[in-house]
């Protein structure tokens, strides 16, 4: 032997005494740890006493997808993750964790409590006059204007100042009436006859009371008295003090009775126009007291209060106009500032305005700077005041009992309308959290206002929320984003019933007569969606239910009765936002009903489904084509949705059979001859068939689980009579199916014309 062959045989050894020392190390099973013997009857005792749960594959992105195999997602098509199994003691929103996976989370909680919540409210806005506080200057009298003192705007004037000379042939003659009357008084003066003296004082009164309806003041008219003369011109005086802001005529214009010539303002008092968001009306109320700056004087801080909250939403910008009277004695705040104001508002559990300035006080229902000490009128409008309390003021902060609940605002986790909450439950041998959903008041700065769902002292994640809600999520188990992800029982599955053809035809013309209103919505059209409207009804009321059995007409009762409700809303619509509503629960019903019974679609149909659909409830709707347009949004969000379900035409379902047929008459030729290697081949190959059909044809979508579990049965089976027993149950769910079709009616699936068969 030579040197080389010995140092072979030499290296051969080590390998094989250094395998040895390694399997005796790690074990011969080739896990970690030493090899431990197992006596029989003993080791696996937990495997054996209880049988291994069947893994569940889920989608990270769908959640409510749960195959029994790995895979892809139908729906988004990523890679599926095998979901964790859950212990049967926890509720569907209750998630248990070990310490440190709780430290490593970073989980923080706090307790729900009672306490006073301020909040801060920012508004933005501009100064305006005071429409109380402007008069227009108008010609009480035809005539020519023959002079104007005040000849440009901006000019501040005092109350009686005058403002114009006006030429009036008819002011003449009224003043002509008035010294005849006066004259005619004097001279019966001495006559005897009483009835004279008191026509002639008559005719005085009247004379006057002509010339002050005609613009003169008490004043002017008894200069006219006593002088004797008559005037040629009327002086027009300030009725109030203030700044001419227009100025709506020249020297020498004529004009007629109540044209305008000046409007003017007095600015002593001003009105401060605020905008406010939706949200935001919870903390607003009449009275409050508001802080707020200009840029022309900064550093400075004026105030004011509430007068007036609009009780209309603007509907472009969603915000709610609120007024607040400002005193402006200094003239300092001019209209058209840009006003940044603040409200710093205290409210009680039931809704009233904490400020300790009003205890006791007495407030002007329509004026609210006007306070007094005691039962006063007010002295801008005469009105009774009345106290504070009446008008939702309270001078002191409640008890703690009557408190507001309140959370942390990093709590809750938000989507919509609903609001989840983790609660971390006690006396738990581990951390254990429970999501609950919550009925949220305002948020208050850091705090949310608890109105329903939590206890005070229960102990609420502030931080790690998500991630928790996150791990749900990928359980399929309820959580923020999938509320009814648990699966749901057969009770509350949708009922399938069969139809006669002549059914199936009419709900396929009710789905193709829906497709012009859902365009013309997504068009933003409501004329012509309202006109759809009226097509779609006549459709609906032709579809007779005499052919269906009783069990399926009550079904579709229901769905037609919801089906007129949304229409009859629909046609009540005065609007785009009112018809969408109603074409929403129109699609509800529709979508319904045709995944109750089959029908025959002319064409491929999609079903969509947008998630931010009426404030982020979600909706679906049907179409045809592939690219979305959305009726719910129109061109403001026209792409958004996700397909989730597509019908296809007569064809396509004729395609998807033939391939079952081949595949079966396949098996069922191989099972014959005993070939049964071939015929496992057959067997996988229509699984993966059945795994990339779409299900286009009604029946085959409902049976396709079925016929996946029946052909797995016959491919693992390898006793001769359980698989005559496996081969019958395939037999007996895919004859049907090609018997019942319209293209075995057409003899196109008759077993005979079949060319597809794999031998």
């Amino acid at each position: 032997m030579n040197k080389a062959s010995l140092g072979l045989l030499v290296w051969i050894g080590s390998v094989l005494v250094a395998g040895w020392m390694i399997s005796h190390l790690f074990g011969a099973n080739g896990e970690g740890g030493a090899a431990v013997p197992v006596e029989d009857g003993a080791g696996g005792s937990n495997e054996s006493e209880e049988a291994e749960e069947p893994a569940i594959w889920t989608c990270s992105m769908d959640p409510q997808v749960r195959l029994p195999e790995p895979g892809q997602c139908p729906i988004c098509f990523m890679d599926l993750i095998q979901l964790q199994s859950k212990s049967s003691d926890l509720g569907p929103r209750t998630f248990s964790m070990t310490p440190g996976a709780m430290a490593l989370a970073e989980i923080e909680t706090a307790p729900v409590v009672r306490r006073p919540v301020a909040h801060e409210l920012r508004m933005i806005g501009k100064v305006a006059y005071d429409e109380t506080r402007m008069a227009t200057i108008t010609a009480w009298v035809a005539g020519r204007l023959e002079r104007l003192y005040v000849d440009y705007t901006g000019v501040s004037v005092r109350k009686g100042d005058h403002l114009v000379d006006l030429y009036s042939p008819e002011l003449y003659s009224a003043q002509q009436e008035l010294h005849q009357a006066l004259a005619t008084a004097a001279k019966l003066q001495s006559s005897p006859i009483q009835a004279l003296k008191e026509s002639a004082e008559e005719t005085v009164i009247a004379a006057r009371s002509k010339l002050r309806l005609l613009g003169l003041a008490a004043d002017q008219i008894d200069a006219i008295e006593q002088s004797g003369e008559l005037k040629e011109h009327l002086t027009i005086r300030a009725p109030i003090g203030g700044v001419v802001i227009h100025k709506n005529a020249l020297e020498g214009l004529y004009v007629q009775e109540g044209s305008p010539i000046y409007t003017i303002v007095d600015l002593q008092k001003v009105w401060v126009k605020l905008e406010a968001y939706e949200g935001d009306l919870a903390w607003l109320r009449y009275g409050q007291d508001v802080a707020f700056e200009v840029e022309a004087f900064p550093g400075e801080v004026f105030h004011g209060r509430i007068a007036f909250i609009d009780p209309v939403l603007n509907d472009e910008t969603r915000t709610v106009r609120v007024r607040v009277n400002v005193d402006n004695a200094d003239l300092r705040l001019k209209p058209a500032m840009f006003v940044s104001a603040t409200v710093q508002a205290v409210l009680t559990p039931h809704g009233k305005a904490v400020d300790p300035d009003l205890a006791g006080q007495w407030m002007c229902p329509m004026h609210p700077e006007i306070v007094a000490g005691s039962f006063d009128l007010c002295s801008e409008c005469g009105m009774d005041l009345v106290p504070a309390s009446d008008l939702g003021f309270v001078a002191h902060e409640p008890e703690d009992k009557d408190l507001p609940l309140v959370i942390p605002a990093t709590a809750p986790l938000l989507t919509g309308r609903r609001a989840v909450v983790y609660v971390r439950l006690p006396n738990q041998e581990q951390p254990t959290f429970q999501g609950k959903v919550v009925q949220l008041g305002p948020r208050a700065g850091d705090w949310y206002v608890v109105r329903e769902g939590l206890k005070e002292g229960e102990q609420v994640v502030v931080q790690g929320a998500f991630k928790l809600d996150s791990e749900l999520q990928l359980q399929a188990r309820p959580s923020m984003m999938n509320p009814d992800s648990e699966p749901k029982e057969k009770s509350e599955e949708i009922a399938r019933f069969d139809a006669p053809d002549s059914f199936q035809e009419a709900l396929g013309a009710l789905a193709l007569s829906s497709l012009p209103l859902q365009q013309e919505l997504a068009a933003d059209h409501w004329p012509a969606a309202s006109r759809a409207e009226e097509q779609l009804h006549n459709v609906l009321d032709s579809i007779s239910d005499l052919v269906l059995s009783s069990e399926a007409q009550q079904q579709w009762r229901r769905q037609k009765r919801e089906m007129e409700k949304a229409l009859a809303a629909l046609e009540q619509a005065g609007n785009l936002e009112a018809g969408r509503s109603a074409f929403g629960d129109f699609q509800q019903a529709l979508l319904a009903a045709l995944g109750s019974f089959p029908w025959r679609p002319d064409r491929e149909f999609q079903v969509v489904h947008c998630p931010m659909a009426f404030d982020n409830q979600g909706a679906a709707w049907l179409q045809a084509g592939e690219q979305i347009q959305n009726p719910y949004f129109g061109a403001s969000m026209l792409r958004c949705g996700k397909i989730t379900e597509r019908f296809s035409s007569e064809t396509e379902q004729d395609d998807e059979l033939r391939l079952l047929r081949d595949g079966y008459l396949t098996i069922q030729n191989h099972f014959r001859a005993e070939a049964w290697e071939a015929m496992e081949d057959a067997c996988a190959d229509l699984i993966d068939e059945l795994k990339s059909l779409d299900g286009k044809s009604f029946s085959f979508k409902a049976k396709r689980e079925s016929l996946l579990e029946a052909a797995k049965r016959l491919f693992f089976t390898e006793d001769l009579e359980a698989r005559q027993v496996a081969f019958s149950e395939l037999e007996v769910l895919v004859l049907p199916l090609i018997e019942g079709s319209p293209a075995a009616e057409r003899n196109e699936l008759d077993p005979a014309n079949s060319k597809g068969v794999r031998q």
